[in-house]
């Protein structure tokens, strides 16, 4: 008997661990990130990519303010052109994120996607920050 788990096998071993590989490539989780910020140099620009309001609510400390839909090349221009960009929105419901990595990836940035967002980092039991 075939349940929805089983009913596709599952993928070999080899293609499974070029998958996952592949995912971190692309994606960092909330703990990672908040390690990360706790060093001198963590590496990356954290970029909040909702709405102002949302943004003023509460969001991560050292986070940069840019909405996905304005993310151009001219507000990127402060920082050099390898410089590696996290990017993050309300959380898992939210394709905000995955849209500001498309359009960094389009400028030719190097961006992750924080897996959780701020519903992620709220659940782990890290604080945010408002104004």
């Amino acid at each position: 008997m075939t349940n929805p788990v089983t009913q596709v096998p599952a993928a070999s071993s080899e293609q499974a661990l070029a998958h996952f590989e592949a995912m971190f490539s692309v994606e960092t989780d909330c703990w990672d990130t908040h390690f990360a910020l706790q060093q001198a140099a963590p590496e990356f620009v954290l970029l909040d990519v909702r709405n102002e309001a949302l943004f003023r609510q509460g969001h991560i400390k050292g986070a940069i303010h840019l909405p996905h839909g304005k993310i151009v090349e001219s507000k990127l221009q402060q920082w050099p052109a390898d410089t590696l960009f996290v990017v993050y929105c309300a959380g898992p419901h939210c394709n905000g994120a995955a849209k500001a990595a498309v359009r960094l990836a389009k400028l030719g940035r190097p961006v992750k996607l924080m897996a959780g967002g701020i519903t992620g980092w709220l659940d782990e039991g890290f604080t945010l920050e408002s104004w």
